[in-house]
């Protein structure tokens, strides 16, 4: 059983995303591959599942609301990746900063959410990072979601 398949069945992590996940904005997301054949916005909803589980689980303490919320803005740049004429520069390197524009745009981000989402690529953007344990645990999740994603949602002909 895929544990990501739960993400809409988990009450709290819904209710903490209720006033992101349904915006036009962010629903703009769906548009976008992300890795594989996963859109930026499901990629996103996985990294604040995993997140929410690795706080669970490992008993982390961190703030869930701002952990779950972060995780799911992390990726909100609102552009195609694969794109040159759409994003002309090394994506790894300055998606962070289009995401963390976008979420102060539309929505309240506080600090906490701020780092998880400026932070997410350490190490790459190596003077970039995390600051709070909320933002470590984004960060861990995004690797795995990112890897796994790559490796086994890929289209077979």
């Amino acid at each position: 059983m895929n544990p990501y398949a739960s993400v809409h069945n988990t009450k709290q992590l819904r209710a903490i995303l209720r006033e992101l996940i349904y915006t036009k904005e962010a629903l703009r997301m769906k548009q976008f591959i992300q890795h594989g054949q996963i859109s930026t916005y499901e990629h996103c909803l996985r990294v604040a599942l995993l997140s929410y589980l690795i706080n669970r689980r490992l008993n982390l303490g961190a703030d869930e609301a701002s952990l779950v919320r972060g995780a799911f803005l992390h990726d909100f740049y609102l552009y195609d990746w694969h794109d040159p004429a759409q994003h002309p520069r090394l994506h790894g390197f300055y998606h962070p900063a289009a995401a963390l524009a976008n979420a102060r745009k539309y929505f309240s981000v506080n600090k906490k959410e701020c780092n998880i989402i400026e932070s997410h690529m350490w190490p790459l953007t190596i003077t970039i990072l995390p600051r709070c344990r909320e933002a470590f645990i984004v960060c861990l999740a995004d690797k795995w979601c990112s890897t796994q994603e790559t490796l086994f949602c890929r289209h077979r002909p």
